[in-house]
């Protein structure tokens, strides 16, 4: 499947590319400050852009609905859309995340693909059992 080997390129390319922190210590560091990076990006699409909105308060479901009815009162609490700058920022830093993912898996010897497709097979085997 081509999708596969998409991320199996991917996660070779960051193996081979990374040089200077290939501590875990500093893999796992790198990747706390790439994930505060993209809350950041976020943040500033409302506080400096403007683009998006966030109007957050309680959420609010029926109690005796169904799964449904309960998905659906659920609200991400964010009008407007992603202006192009903010989105190529968030997804800018996005990737450095994934980078850094990516990287941690490489040095404890595990497969980024294999874990999307064990959690892919866990959330769809679990449905609406595995709420998060």
């Amino acid at each position: 499947m081509l999708k596969d080997a998409v991320v199996d390129q991917f996660q070779f390319t960051v193996n081979d590319l990374l040089v200077r922190n290939k501590s875990i210590i500093d893999l796992i560091t790198k990747f706390q400050d790439s994930n505060a990076r993209v809350n950041r990006a976020i943040v500033k699409s409302v506080t400096q852009c403007g683009c998006i909105k966030v109007h957050a308060k309680k959420q609010v479901f029926p109690e005796d609905g169904d799964f449904e009815e309960i998905k659906n009162a659920m609200k991400t609490h964010i009008d407007g859309k992603l202006c192009e700058n903010c989105r190529d920022l968030i997804e800018k830093d996005i990737g450095r995340n994934i980078f850094y993912l990516t990287s941690i898996c490489n040095t404890l010897d595990l497969n980024l693909y294999d874990i999307i497709i064990k959690e892919h097979d866990r959330i769809k085997m679990l449905g609406k059992y595995n709420l998060r």
